[in-house]
């Protein structure tokens, strides 16, 4: 894929960028990723470039008790920084994700404020350019004596797969930018100007999730554990099942630092390899600790934070597989591991990792599955006798949140007895429903099929 005449393309993107008023770190960082995609790079990591990490290597969160008090000490100069960015494109939303109704009427965001409060931690967001305003909108409704710190994560340009110039889409100039990656929250805090004030502030430990994982609270064992140590990162990790074999898995480089490797950087005939859960066995949850005063020093000593590069082949207009193929140039915040002598990782449940990717997780997230605590922390109903839950609803009718709404108008199914359940065609469901076992659902006519109210359902039922 080496293409070095795409140079020429290089003040073309930097005008580009100009004019929206980005930067000029953004910029440099931005033509520093496109130099070494032009150059040939695709951020590809083979399995001879690391080893697999041994379970004795990383301590687990429940040998970190010891550490709540200094937790709770340091919560004063400690802050809960949320991944706001995303816009839920693949349930069919334009909006900011967090704005969905996910418990008790009560959107993500509605939760993460009260988590926060609970916890007595301050909050920031950081938000995209497609998710700012309405997040904000969201925040004053709230009516909150202290609102959250907002910050925008920057954009990056599109860039064309065939000769790699910049994208134009005149219809919609918007669909011409993506969001990096959530690497680029060090950026943006050091361009923000929060870094600095936190700094000053006193606030040195950043906790930092996305807004899809209402299991991500702020640990104070954890918080203690990494402030007394003082590890500059820290990457909390889970045990790798076969459904988490999309995500980054955590191992240690040839080079003795750990290095996170995302499904995308790993070499298509070494698929089977990076599948491989009895030695990539960790995952890597996205709930992040950092010191603040680590990545001040690393950016006044580098400029900048130069993540490793990935580069994710996409449509210009992600909702038409016709129009012009592109490539988003993005980077993984949890990539960081490898820039920092000293970092490390805890091993933690599943419970601190509920993100909702598609209806099929929303669907377990509404369902008596879970529960709310007081603190608005979300917890696996300790009633459950199974371990994991899979659900596969029909993508062409309730792939969308609008379809899937309609779907369940009279409120989510019972799934608390279930381990899986599989919807095939056209299914509405009514009020107080309880699916147990395995159960497969299969509507092949033309016309809605109906599951009545109070029914149990086990095993296969055909319309």
């Amino acid at each position: 894929m080496r293409n070095p005449d795409a140079a020429k393309h290089v003040p073309a993107i930097i005008a580009k960028m100009e004019r929206e008023n980005l930067p000029a770190v953004v910029i440099d960082s931005f033509i520093y990723y496109y130099n070494r995609v032009i150059s040939g790079e695709t951020g590809i990591i083979c399995d001879n470039e690391i080893e697999c990490l041994r379970a004795d290597e990383i301590d687990d969160i429940n040998d970190l008790l010891e550490y709540y008090d200094a937790g709770k000490k340091v919560i004063k100069n400690s802050i809960r920084i949320v991944l706001n960015g995303g816009l839920g494109t693949s349930m069919g939303l334009r909006k900011a994700k967090s704005l969905i109704e996910v418990r008790n009427g009560k959107s993500f965001l509605e939760i993460i404020v009260k988590q926060a409060e609970r916890s007595n931690v301050r909050l920031a967001l950081m938000n995209s350019f497609k998710t700012h305003e309405d997040t904000a909108e969201a925040l004053r409704k709230m009516k909150l004596p202290v609102l959250p710190v907002l910050f925008l994560q920057h954009k990056y340009p599109k860039i064309l797969r065939e000769g790699f110039g910049p994208a134009v889409w005149p219809e919609n100039s918007e669909l011409e930018w993506n969001p990096p990656g959530h690497g680029e929250i060090f950026t943006a805090l050091h361009t923000s100007g929060i870094l600095d004030t936190l700094l000053a502030e006193g606030i040195t430990y950043a906790f930092i999730s996305n807004a899809d994982n209402l299991g991500a609270t702020l640990d104070e064992s954890i918080l203690g554990y990494f402030a007394e140590i003082g590890f500059p990162f820290l990457m909390e990790v889970a045990e790798r099942t076969p459904s988490d074999l999309k995500g980054g898995h955590l191992a240690r480089h040839k080079n003795g630092r750990l290095i996170l490797r995302e499904a995308a950087q790993c070499p298509v005939n070494e698929l089977d390899a990076f599948k491989d859960t009895s030695c990539y066995r960790f995952f890597n949850t996205n709930n992040i600790w950092i010191n603040l005063c680590y990545l001040k020093d690393l950016i006044e000593k580098e400029g900048t934070v130069h993540l490793p590069l990935i580069l994710n082949p996409k449509t210009l207009d992600p909702r038409d597989d016709n129009s012009p193929r592109i490539y988003h140039i993005e980077t993984a915040m949890g990539a960081a591991i490898s820039l920092f002598d000293g970092a490390t990782a805890v091993r933690v449940p599943r419970s601190r990792f509920f993100p909702v990717k598609k209806c099929n997780d929303l669907l377990a997230l509404r369902s008596d599955c879970y529960l709310v605590t007081e603190k608005e922390n979300l917890i696996i109903n300790p009633e459950r006798k199974y371990k994991t839950l899979r659900i596969n609803l029909d993508p062409d009718y309730f792939g969308k949140i609008d379809q899937f709404n309609a779907r369940f108008n009279e409120g989510a199914v019972s799934l608390i007895e279930c381990e899986s359940l599989t919807v095939i065609g056209d299914v509405y469901f009514e009020k107080n429903i309880k699916i147990t076992g395995n159960a497969v659902i299969t509507n092949r006519g033309r016309s809605r099929a109906v599951i009545k109210k109070g029914s149990v359902i086990e095993g296969d039922i055909n319309f």
